[in-house]
């Protein structure tokens, strides 16, 4: 059943608010509180799903009521009570984050559909943060080794932020899973993550998929396409192996982050983006830029913000946490319980010289739960976990 508080210190207009909301079909329990100081407290103590609160008040009005509740319980939302006077109050309380207003003396219909919506507004909000921390923790990097430690800390502090990230490492460490969590704690996890594997996209295709194209621009263009760039407005775009991309497309990606505008090949149209660019390369730049082969303004302009991804010999303290990560994964994947590794087994695996990485790591663990015994032992490593 959800809880309401209502905060008047109109003692009329507070019984009838009470009656009214926990007359609806019973559906509502309801606090009351009789000034906005009281109110407060009360928030604090309570969990609430919905604050009616007047504007005018002594002791504390329902301004600094609505300020205060932000900050411990940001996400309670709160229907300003307000009088005829009030309206431009009222209204800019919405800017602080208020949900709606309804005026003195309360229209019945109009106050039963504001707290109806309001209440439907907070389960979604619940029910979307419940979904960000599922999909967030299938990106969450295991491990708590000190490289590990080091660029969990990073993207907490850089993730809130639209900074540019370049993120560097072997293949198979873990790159991808670092631009998706960078994503999923920003700002813009709402709008898509879109990624672009530029090692895997032909050079003379970089371009238009990157930026889009119009109809008749090249053999092939039978209509106008988009590009990622355009997809992702309002989001992230990972670029993957950017290293691998040609220089004709590199100066085009330079412009777009310099002007934040774009134009599909074949169109000297210009299009406004807003995006957040992520990169990722298994490749030396500094090495590429002295080739020739990648540009030192690109560079500068990508690698605002620099993470190194260990190689997993590098991290191999986080070996055993991987291995029962990966044991309950699969397992849930497979419908199985997950199986248990004996200490020498572990230990065995934390020996292995780990070329694959990460990625080497799930397949063995994965070989290794089908073909193993009811707990894998140091036979069952030597015998099916052989290079």
């Amino acid at each position: 059943m959800p809880k309401i508080l209502v905060i008047e210190d109109e003692a009329a207009i507070r019984r009838v608010l009470v009656k009214i909301l926990s007359e609806e079909s019973e559906k509502y329990q309801v606090d009351e509180a009789e000034d906005g100081l009281a109110g407060i407290e009360k928030i604090k103590k309570e969990d609430y799903d919905l604050v009616l609160c007047d504007i005018k008040m002594p002791k504390m009005d329902g301004v600094e009521v609505l300020e205060a509740a932000k900050k411990v319980k940001p996400e309670i939302p709160f229907v300003m009570i307000s009088g005829h006077g009030d309206l431009d109050t009222a209204v800019n309380t919405m800017r602080l984050g208020a949900f709606d207003y309804i005026s003195k003396p309360p229209d019945l219909n109009r106050l039963l559909n504001t707290v109806r919506n309001a209440l439907d507004r907070k389960e979604l909000v619940v029910e979307n943060k419940r979904l960000k921390k599922k999909v967030s923790k299938n990106y969450e990097m295991i491990g708590n080794s000190e490289a590990i430690t080091v660029i969990k800390d990073m993207i907490e502090k850089v993730a809130p932020t639209d900074a540019r990230v370049m993120i560097t490492g072997p293949n198979g460490t873990g790159k991808e899973l670092v631009a998706h969590w960078l994503h999923e704690k920003s700002e813009r996890s709402s709008a898509p993550l879109v990624e672009v594997n530029c090692a895997a996209i032909p050079s003379e295709l970089i371009e238009s998929e990157l930026f889009g194209h119009v109809k008749g621009a090249f053999t092939s263009a039978v209509k106008d396409r988009a590009g990622k760039f355009e997809t992702a407005h309002k989001g992230t775009i990972f670029l993957d192996e950017v290293g691998d991309m040609s220089l004709s497309a590199q100066a085009k990606v330079l412009r777009a982050l310099q002007e934040n505008k774009i134009s599909r090949v074949g169109s000297d149209k210009d299009i406004n983006v807003d995006v957040r660019v992520i990169a990722a390369t298994n490749k030396d730049l500094r090495k590429e830029i002295n080739e020739g082969k990648f540009r030192e303004d690109l560079y500068h302009r990508l690698a605002v913000i620099l993470i190194k991804v260990p190689a997993l010999n590098e991290r191999r303290n986080d070996i055993p946490l991987l291995i029962d990560h990966f044991s309950k994964k699969i397992a849930g994947e497979q419908g199985n319980t997950p199986k248990k590794f004996s200490d020498k087994a572990i230990k065995l695996l934390q020996e292995y010289d780990w070329t694959g990485n990460i990625r080497e790591l799930r397949n063995v663990v994965e070989r290794l739960i089908i073909l193993g015994g009811q707990e894998v032992s140091e036979s069952d490593v030597q015998l099916f976990a052989s290079k």
